[in-house]
């Protein structure tokens, strides 16, 4: 039976072998997000760099360009991290490229598995469908935070978990403590994480909606894949 892991923080990757296995990425707060929401409202492509000074050389080649450190946009860049930034016709069609505190720096760590995707609640079900259809393992990297394991991203790895149990035997503690957290605060994500780290740092920055936005299941039927350098649109 396929296996299905996950890996709390991407300090813990070396740990694992990936190399045959589907990596999907989350950063739920909210890099994923933004990148489900932007390929929802026609985005071509979008390239995730680590750093900002890669992100502003894509920036310099004509890309639209997205930068955020510590919950906040980059001064000197056109697009955040809120995904309601990305409800805009300015991004029809568009390439953007992409840095992030946690998220983009996952994406570039996973390039040696077979496919890396990105996954949010907003692309759960979505993501869901594409897996079982596949015959690799599967391995959820949460983003986390510099470093350190949250909340979010391993509820997200749980509800996938939960979601593909009946095709996918959990590996390790990991998934099956994930799974449990899910569990726990499936009924009401938004209390159940209200005294989260994250959750209070955006808080503080007065972007409830984004919050709010990004716990909402099964909203978009596409599943970003990265092909090359680039994260490209698969439609399931």
């Amino acid at each position: 039976m396929k296996q299905i892991d996950v890996c709390l923080t991407p300090d813990l990757l070396h740990l694992h072998d990936i190399e045959n296995t589907i990596v999907v990425v989350a950063d739920v707060f909210r890099a994923t997000s933004c990148m489900v929401t932007a390929f929802a409202y026609g985005v071509n492509s979008i390239i995730p760099v680590a750093t900002i000074d890669e992100c502003q050389l894509y920036q310099e080649r004509g890309y639209l360009a997205a930068a955020e450190r510590n919950a906040k946009k980059v001064d000197g860049f056109e697009l955040d991290n809120s995904p309601f930034t990305y409800m805009d016709d300015r991004i029809r069609g568009a390439n953007v490229a992409m840095t992030t505190t946690n998220g983009t720096l996952a994406i570039t760590k996973s390039r040696s598995a077979v496919k890396v995707l990105v996954g949010s609640f907003l692309n759960l079900d979505a993501i869901a469908r594409f897996l079982k259809t596949e015959r690799y393992d599967v391995m959820v990297l949460c983003a986390g935070w510099k470093g350190r394991v949250n909340m979010e991203d391993t509820l997200f790895a749980g509800a996938l978990v939960d979601r593909l149990k009946d095709s996918y035997a959990m590996a390790e503690d990991s998934a099956i403590m994930a799974w449990r957290l899910y569990c726990q605060g499936k009924d009401n994500l938004p209390s159940y994480l209200s005294s989260s780290s994250h959750i209070q740092r955006l808080q503080r920055l007065g972007i409830q909606k984004d919050i709010t936005y990004c716990l909402q299941h099964d909203l978009y039927d596409v599943v970003p894949v990265l092909r090359g350098n680039a994260l490209v649109s698969m439609q399931v």
